[in-house]
């Protein structure tokens, strides 16, 4: 605390025996522990905070002061506008690489035909909601009330900063955060047949058993059409670009600007041919040509494995026909390696002439550039070469056939995995696109949570040196506690909610500098894969490792751990199931597990050392699962040590229920105080009491005004009834039933 609320304490501070509540006074003004130079920074995404100051007597009768404060974000808004954005942006390229797929016979078409008809349907509904959502200017919170509203379907419900700052007289200040938000799912759309991680499932298993009126193509490959065609999308232009660059320094006859330039458009060159490489290339082009008017095929082409690669060589190999490819008698197969290979023999041409050019010039043993680290012998002999002559003019047709032969590929290549995706939306429309719209949704508001509490952990822990490391070597565990119930709707938002926080390994983040004033961050990339730029003023963009400053991307694990602690719980643990709970725990364990294994591997020797004399954290890891497997019934122990286990390695921590403002207050105030007794000697005999201050006339209540204009936790007695220990609120604070 600053001195002006050190001296308020001491003002108002009564006896402690005789004392009801511990709450001092209310505060408007927000604190960092970590430097008011961070402010105008952190204040940029954070609204409208509430603070609370407490002060608490500790285990030998000194005293603890506690800061709590609760914000909003703007980030609620501002990602699932840029999501939105993408989404169109996306589906618009999409729908014209389906239009210009050329002809197709009657039936194909006939079903290309309806799917752009539901896609641009899909697109309209997108811009729609862009549309309503650009007028909630300022805005930074939605009420749980609101969680059923369809303009706002893609905005997280009440997602707040859960803050508490401690100043104890044994121990330095220390810093809690803990992201609260409502579970990401569409409640709009219903739960009614389930949700995302049930209907996923049903709806892949019923498109594998259908007929033939489309190709099966399974979510792996799929995902792997769209990842190829959006490389090439990136590499095209690159290598035009990178092209250009070399023949400028042919032009200004300068040697080694003509073998960087080389070495550049040989690298984007490589990866462009090796994009190629997959077996599912093939395997669409084939079921294209049967897709044209005459090709008649017994059965349509089933695609092969994407695992499947031919064999690295030093050119682009002639990959062998695959005997569970059909085969038609008109169809060529070996055309597509010999376009496909004139790439990179386009490429030898072009290292073979720079190499002549610089030798006969009199300059370096050679450019140091191939394809595959050796180019043909014969293949400098083979270019006719005039000393005199000007190198631009030797490898400009050079590059135009570079250019013509890329072209080539990519028409080939684009459409006949545009024709695979066409296949995942002809099945069952327009439910495909329902389902799209739902994990979208899911994900907008799982996405917006991830990201505020990302940029508030990098600006609470950007002077710590082994974060920084942490965060470029091994990437961040970001733990989501959980308080759903496995029973009626709320089995369906927590199969949304799973998928959601699932589809969150998708993301990476990049630290950038920011140019102006304006700190937002931006999201780039495309549905299977994105990144979150965060943009730092240029002092604290200069703080941080050189790898980060670079572009390094950051990787988040996310993990889900749930236990449902109401009484619809209690009606599933007794009549229902409750294995969808016990499903995601330990399946999340592993991930959880899998990532303390690489933190273990990358982390320097030395950094492990002391982190393993502060924490015991395998003790900890085998703790939770021996509770995951107990079968035991509300082990809210699992939620303690999961959230235990993601403070001591540096994680952001995220607590939720249906809508951030009953169970998720008795969560998080229980969390606090538990971590002032075990942490910083809070009294023992002061326990209950602080706990029911911090429900009464703390920030949580406040929340709970905010969002339904009243200052009761929405419990009825059945429901207090059926609550774990330390899980049910003061007398007084609770009326009617949630919502």
């Amino acid at each position: 605390m600053g001195e002006i609320e050190d001296g308020e304490a001491d003002h108002i501070t009564t006896d402690v025996q005789g004392q009801k509540c511990a709450l001092l006074c209310e505060c408007t003004a927000p604190e960092s522990v970590s430097g008011k130079d961070n402010l105008p920074f952190l204040n940029s995404v954070l609204k409208n905070p509430v603070c609370k100051l407490y002060r608490f007597p500790t285990s030998d009768n000194k005293w603890m002061r506690i800061r709590e404060q609760m914000s909003e974000s703007i980030l609620s808004f501002h990602i699932p506008k840029e999501l939105i954005s993408l989404h169109i942006k996306e589906d618009l390229c999409r729908n014209q690489e389906i239009k210009e797929l050329g002809e197709l016979s009657p039936h194909w078409d006939n079903l290309r035909k309806n799917v752009l008809t539901h896609c641009d349907q899909m697109v309209n509904m997108y811009q729609d909601i862009l549309t309503e959502l650009s007028k909630e200017t300022g805005s930074s919170f939605k009420s749980s009330s609101s969680k059923g509203e369809k303009t706002l379907e893609f905005v997280p419900i009440n997602l707040h900063l859960q803050r508490m700052q401690v100043h104890s007289p044994h121990l330095k200040d220390a810093l809690y955060d803990v992201i609260t938000v409502g579970a990401p799912a569409a409640h709009f759309q219903g739960f009614k047949n389930g949700g995302l991680r049930k209907l996923l499932h049903r709806f892949e298993t019923e498109r594998r058993n259908t007929g033939y009126q489309f190709i099966y193509y399974s979510p792996e490959n799929t995902a792997k059409a769209k990842e190829v065609l959006s490389n090439i999308n990136q590499l095209q232009p690159l290598i035009a670009t990178h092209a250009d660059l070399l023949l400028n320094s042919a032009s200004q006859h300068s040697p080694d600007s003509l073998k960087n330039s080389l070495k550049m458009l040989s690298e984007k060159t490589e990866l462009f041919v090796h994009a190629f490489k997959d077996q599912l290339v093939r395997s669409a082009l084939l079921a294209l040509y049967t897709a044209r008017p005459g090709a008649i095929l017994k059965k349509p082409p089933s695609p092969k494995s994407s695992t499947e690669e031919s064999s690295p060589q030093d050119q682009p190999p002639l990959m062998r026909r695959q005997d569970s490819i059909p085969h038609h008698s008109d169809y060529d197969e070996e055309e597509w390696d010999r376009v496909w290979a004139n790439v990179g023999k386009s490429l030898n041409c072009i290292i073979a002439m720079v190499d002549k050019l610089i030798e006969r010039d009199g300059g370096s043993e050679g450019s140091g550039g191939n394809n595959d680290g050796e180019k043909e012998p014969s293949l400098a002999d083979a270019i006719p070469s005039h000393p005199r002559e000007d190198w631009y003019e030797q490898l400009y047709p050079l590059i135009l056939t570079l250019k013509d032969c890329m072209g080539e590929v990519v028409n080939r290549a684009k459409q006949s995995l545009t024709f695979v995706l066409l296949q995942e939306l002809a099945y069952s429309l327009p439910q495909c696109l329902m389902l799209t719209l739902r994990r979208d949704i899911v994900f907008s508001q799982a996405l917006a949570g991830l990201v505020c509490g990302f940029i508030i952990k990098l600006q609470t822990s950007l002077y710590d040196p082994g974060f920084l490391q942490q965060l470029h070597t091994v990437g961040l565990i970001v733990q989501y506690e959980g308080l759903l119930s496995t029973y009626s709707d709320e089995i369906g938002m927590l199969e949304d909610m799973a998928v959601g926080i699932s589809d969150l390994k998708k993301v990476a983040f990049k630290i950038i500098e920011a140019k102006s004033n304006d700190v937002l961050p931006v999201v780039t990339g495309r549905r299977e894969h994105y990144v979150v730029e965060v943009k730092l003023p240029a002092r604290m963009f200069e703080s941080l490792p050189l790898q980060i400053k670079e572009g390094q991307l950051l990787h988040v694990y996310p993990v889900l751990f749930n236990v449902g602690i109401n009484e619809q719980q209690t009606l599933a643990e007794r009549f229902g199931d409750v294995s969808l709970q016990e499903s995601i725990n330990q399946e999340n364990f592993e991930l959880l597990q899998e990532y303390y294994k690489i933190f273990m591997e990358k982390m320097p020797p030395d950094y492990i050392s002391h982190f393993q004399e502060q924490n015991d954290l395998k003790a900890l890891l085998e703790n939770l699962l021996q509770n995951i497997q107990s079968k035991k019934r509300k082990n809210v122990e699992i939620m303690w040590l999961a959230a235990t286990i993601c403070r001591k390695l540096n994680g952001i921590r995220f607590t939720c229920c249906k809508s951030a403002k009953d169970r998720t207050s008795m969560s998080v105030t229980l969390e606090q105080c538990s971590i002032l007794r075990d942490e910083h000697q809070l009294h023992k005999d002061f326990f209950i009491r602080a706990l029911d201050c911090m429900r009464r006339e703390g920030c949580r209540i406040e929340n709970v005004l905010k969002n339904i204009k009243c200052r009761k936790y929405a419990f009825n007695m059945l429901q207090l009834m059926a609550f774990p220990k330390y899980y049910r609120p003061p007398e007084g604070t609770y009326g009617k039933a949630d919502t």
